[in-house]
């Protein structure tokens, strides 16, 4: 016969156990807690979307920018995502290609974070479906962070303030990796640059806002028989926002050979689809005076060469986008033009991007350097 008293005995020890651990971590997608983050886009951009297993909460957003500028997340503690995603470089590479751990060099120009919320595939050839997906990428790749997720878990699972912070934005339970992205990523649509001149101009009522020459190069960007540089570099007008970029990948014939062989295939090595042959996706232009160099080969160092590579129309090659042609019939004016309209593009950073409580450890120079505004990132 058993006994009812041991019975309640063992009962009380397995609930005393089960009390201690906290409660569980519902199964299923892992979801942030805390208290609701609103994304609030300046003028020109639209509502972020955000994903629903990811909702931003304070506490993530606040988390992720910790992470995002914190170089543990590289297996040697040198590269941080703000190393080659740099605030003072307009979140971009002010070099051509990024170092990574043991000064190892890629080949694609690092793009620019600020408003990548806004792409609906990210990296140069769309290979990740979302910033969460992003996120993890770069810790992986042997020429970037070189670590790997699971070092990463374990090295934030042993600091006591981020075991602190994780339990804050996620809940009790073991740090994953999952969360590590998902904060980054919280952050990262926080990044939103708008309200510039041409906001101001086209969609605040403001006509005073750019000036005559930048009016004029607008006219030449949105004409077709000029520029026509909105059929890839979109403005929504009726809509009230400009993402200056239709998702879409081309081909503008960057890196084509003399023979017409590409020095990369871009969106094909994703899509195995023979005309996205070194096509790559079309990038937003809004603070485009702050990062530079341009291209996924980051070949071209000023907005001058920009306007002069589309002027030529490209490298040819046989699987050049069917909307690049000739620009030569543009006047000197009207190239001077287009480039005081994409300086009309440069907008307001947001507050509270930056490194916290200002710190610098992502970076390797002097403080009175960053007093000025000039340094180079620690890459």
């Amino acid at each position: 016969m058993k006994n009812p008293r041991r019975q309640a005995v063992l009962l009380i020890a397995v609930l005393a156990v089960v009390g201690c651990s906290g409660p569980e971590r519902p199964s299923g997608p892992i979801m942030p807690m805390g208290e609701s983050h609103v994304i609030e886009p300046p003028l020109g951009l639209p509502d972020v979307a955000v994903p629903a297993d990811n909702p931003p909460t304070a506490q993530t957003v606040a988390l992720g920018r910790r992470l995002y500028y914190d170089k543990a997340l590289s297996v040697d503690n040198s590269i941080a995502c703000a190393s080659c995603h740099d605030p003072e470089a307009g979140f971009a590479d002010p070099n051509q290609f990024s170092e990574g751990v043991g000064g190892q060099f890629g080949g694609r120009q690092a793009p620019p974070v600020m408003n990548s919320a806004y792409f609906t595939t990210q990296f140069w050839d769309g290979r990740a479906a979302s910033l969460e997906e992003q996120a993890g990428g770069p810790v992986e790749n042997p020429i970037e962070m070189a670590f790997t997720h699971e070092g990463v878990v374990e090295r934030l699972s042993e600091d006591p303030v981020y075991t602190e912070l994780f339990k804050e934005a996620w809940g009790e339970g073991p740090i994953a990796f999952e969360m590590v992205a998902k904060s980054i990523a919280s952050f990262e649509r926080t990044v939103l640059v708008g309200n510039s001149p041409f906001d101001r101009f086209m969609f605040g009522g403001d006509k005073e806002a750019m000036s005559e020459d930048a009016i004029r190069g607008l006219d030449v960007f949105t004409d077709p028989e000029k520029g026509n540089c909105e059929v890839c570099h979109e403005i929504n007008e009726e809509e009230g926002y400009a993402l200056f970029t239709d998702n879409k990948f081309h081909n503008l014939g960057v890196g084509a050979e003399l023979d017409g062989s590409l020095a990369d295939i871009g969106r094909f090595e994703v899509s195995q689809v023979e005309t996205d042959k070194g096509a790559f996706k079309t990038p937003h232009l809004r603070n485009i005076a702050d990062s530079a160099p341009y291209m996924h080969d980051g070949h071209l160092k000023t907005l001058k060469e920009v306007v002069d590579f589309y002027v030529g129309a490209g490298n040819s090659n046989d699987f050049r986008d069917e909307e690049i042609h000739e620009l030569d019939h543009l006047s000197a004016q009207e190239r001077a033009d287009l480039i005081a309209f994409m300086e009309a593009l440069s907008g307001e950073y947001p507050q509270d991007v930056g490194p916290p409580d200002g710190e610098t450890a992502y970076r390797d120079v002097p403080a009175e350097s960053l007093a000025r505004g000039c340094f180079r990132a620690e890459i």
